[in-house]
């Protein structure tokens, strides 16, 4: 296909997608996604052969939307494009501060969110690799991080919150195994683990909004590990769930001695 053709059925998606929109809000939260420089992003994934068209919204987070999208053999993938707005931008700045790999970027609001996708990018990484599961990662450029899509052809997976669980026990003790993971193998805290951003997927917990993880090292990491537990002990105690007391869980998580 041409790239003048391309790149014009890719604004043609993207207009279709405001459009369909149901809400002026969910329109004004499309028309910060994408911006000229967004667009140019995509269509740079599309030409080197990541993406082939955009599908669906599938949900919109705090810092970013994820759309379901189709690679060139037909398979759905998951875009999750980061905004550039100024509620976005000064969010994520307290996850920044302390974070090594961080050192030395400073200027444009869009250069950290550039920064910020690719620390998704890398915090999936690492947690696959340890044996977290995760959606795998395929690819990031500027403010967007392409991984495998969770779910089917009818729908994304749902989360935590939106599944009654067969054996919520099981569940949970897989969730705070995947923390001991992250810590210990990944040297990892999520930082902002619940069950909005847990999915459920062939029966097993799948973590997902990594972008904020920070390492085991960042000063706040305990203290964010701490309010983890805590989210996953509440959510799970609802559930009538024999839960550990958050010291026994920081103990199993973190390897430290009793």
């Amino acid at each position: 296909m041409p790239e003048k053709e391309a790149y014009a059925q890719l604004e043609h998606k993207i207009m279709a997608l405001r459009e369909n929109s149901r809400t002026g809000d969910e329109r004004k939260t499309l028309d910060e996604v994408f911006d000229r420089d967004t667009i140019l992003g995509i269509y740079k994934l599309m030409t080197d052969g990541v993406v082939d068209t955009i599908e669906y919204p599938v949900s919109t987070g705090k810092e970013g939307n994820v759309f379901a999208a189709k690679d060139y053999d037909g398979k759905l993938v998951a875009l999750k494009i980061y905004r550039t707005s100024n509620a976005t931008f000064n969010r994520i700045s307290r996850y920044i501060e302390g974070d090594k790999r961080f050192r030395g970027i400073a200027g444009s609001k869009r250069k950290i969110i550039m920064a910020w996708a690719s620390k998704e990018f890398r915090n999936l990484q690492r947690l696959k690799d340890a044996g977290v599961n995760v959606p795998t990662p395929i690819r990031f450029h500027r403010n967007m991080v392409v991984m495998k899509y969770i779910g089917t052809k009818n729908g994304p997976a749902p989360t935590l919150r939106n599944v009654v669980l067969e054996d919520p026990q099981a569940v949970y003790e897989t969730v705070i195994e995947y923390m001991r993971l992250a810590y210990q193998e990944a040297e990892l805290v999520h930082a902002d683990l619940s069950e909005y951003n847990i999915l459920y997927y062939r029966k097993k917990p799948v973590i997902i909004d990594v972008g904020q993880a920070v390492l085991t090292e960042h000063v706040n990491a305990k203290d964010f590990l701490k309010r983890d537990i805590e989210n996953i002990n509440r959510y799970f105690r609802s559930l009538e769930v024999d839960i550990m007391d958050k010291e026994e869980v920081f103990q199993t998580v973190t390897g430290a001695p009793k």
